[in-house]
């Protein structure tokens, strides 16, 4: 297998294509949450087109979609907003999210050295 095969998509050793189980997630993590938002990410030599799904509180998520018409077509159907992550970038409130996860994981990992 040449380094090429490795990143071609489709081919052995390269980068998984989104599958069913992916857009079916995709559903469930949208239903269970409020004001959910896509953003598109662009294929690169490494992964597939990705969507990343933001909630109002800013939990997210990231799956494979099958390019980014498959991502708005998506978005469509779960009826969200989708923007297209390399223009608009990404929303300060997931930023703050994994900010306020470090510091309930860091509280959490002193508790446990503490006892």
């Amino acid at each position: 297998m040449s380094l090429w095969d490795r990143v071609r998509p489709g081919t052995a050793g390269g980068p998984r294509r989104a599958s069913a189980e992916d857009a079916e997630y995709l559903r469930a993590w949208t239903a269970a949450r409020v004001g959910v938002e896509a953003y598109v990410e662009p294929r690169t030599m490494v992964t597939e087109t990705t969507v990343v799904l933001v909630a109002q509180d800013g939990e997210w998520t990231r799956r494979r979609v099958n390019g980014p018409a498959a991502a708005r077509k998506l978005a469509r159907s779960l009826r969200i907003p989708v923007y297209d992550v390399q223009v608009l970038g990404y929303p300060r409130r997931m930023r703050d999210y994994d900010a306020r996860q470090r510091v309930l994981r860091d509280r959490a990992r002193r508790r446990d050295l503490e006892s």
